[in-house]
């Protein structure tokens, strides 16, 4: 296998525990509080008109965002729906549940006033009023709930209840640091958001797995060692692993984010912050609270005969 880092690397990540776990919860802190005052919420969960059109000559979605942005229309989301030779696209608006056949006429009159010598059909209109909007965005965070706490029985049974609340520490830290980047940022928070972060949970879990399989490892090979240096030297030895993993996929997902157009851009936004901040989590947010949890249950912790091994 090829290897940019040596597996018999010495660093001590656990000295720098006492620094990066107060840091993380400052982050996750914040990213909450951004979450409950500031996120922004689509069409999808927040209510709005849907409008799917079809056009007869090539139509870019850049070119209806804009016209419709300069006819007034604010929050406009265009989707392209198959291939872009289709020239197919649903169009989202945000409003209130009193005006939303009003804004649909509008925009469904504004698109055929525009657009009419390139055979603009429009297809199809849903509504989606503001309560259907909230049990749509309630539905999503209890979709990534259920999966934290499936995640978290797996990782008790693969390996030992110990070490599950180190993952859905992780995998919580990584979730809440992605939407306050969001709200911070003022990105909206659509169904795309919810399905990019339940990628982000699998990958990020996937990253811990490794780490907390070497260590099992470590500790049924040498158990005479502390779980600190059991840690250490598990991530030491995958750290190529990681490098190579998380870089590959990082460059893919950046990559996607410049260049893939505005309809994917949210997604992969936070597919990169989900690889960088997930691949930390595992090392320093992880592993600390493994430790902490190790501690607690009242084992004491065998003498460090690592110079005797």
């Amino acid at each position: 296998m090829f290897q940019i880092i040596r597996p018999d690397t010495k660093i001590k990540f656990s000295s720098m525990f006492a620094f990066t776990f107060p840091v993380s919860i400052i982050l996750v802190a914040v990213s909450l509080y951004a979450l409950f005052s500031q996120m922004k919420y689509g069409v999808d969960f927040r209510g709005g008109a849907e409008i799917q059109v079809l056009f007869q000559q090539d139509v870019k979605a850049e070119e209806i965002r804009k016209d419709l942005k300069q006819q007034g229309f604010s929050g406009i989301s265009v989707q392209s729906i198959g291939e872009t030779l289709n020239r197919e696209y649903l169009i989202k608006v945000p409003g209130s549940e009193q005006g939303l056949n009003l804004i649909t006429k509008n925009v469904s009159e504004a698109l055929g006033k525009d657009f009419q010598n390139k055979g603009l059909e429009v297809r199809k209109v849903d509504i989606v009023g503001p309560k259907a909007g909230a049990e749509l965005r309630l539905s999503g965070f209890q979709a990534m709930l259920w999966a934290l706490l499936a995640i978290m029985v797996y990782i008790g049974l693969r390996f030992d209840f110990k070490y599950s609340p180190g993952a859905i520490a992780a995998l919580f830290h990584d979730v809440s640091i992605i939407l306050g980047v969001f709200a911070f940022s003022g990105t909206e928070f659509t169904l795309q958001t919810v399905a990019a972060l339940l990628a982000v949970i699998g990958y990020s879990v996937n990253d811990t797995v490794i780490v907390y399989d070497r260590v099992r490892e470590h500790e049924q090979k040498y158990s005479g060692r502390s779980l600190v240096d059991h840690i250490n030297n598990a991530v030491n030895e995958t750290l190529s692993r990681t490098v190579l993993t998380s870089g590959t996929t990082l460059f893919i997902s950046i990559t996607m984010f410049f260049f893939g157009g505005l309809a994917i851009r949210d997604f992969f936004l936070a597919i990169s912050l989900g690889v960088i901040v997930g691949t930390y989590s595992s090392i320093y947010i992880a592993a600390p609270v493994t430790l902490f949890f190790d501690r607690f249950s009242g084992e004491k912790a065998p003498e460090n005969t690592t110079a005797n091994a």
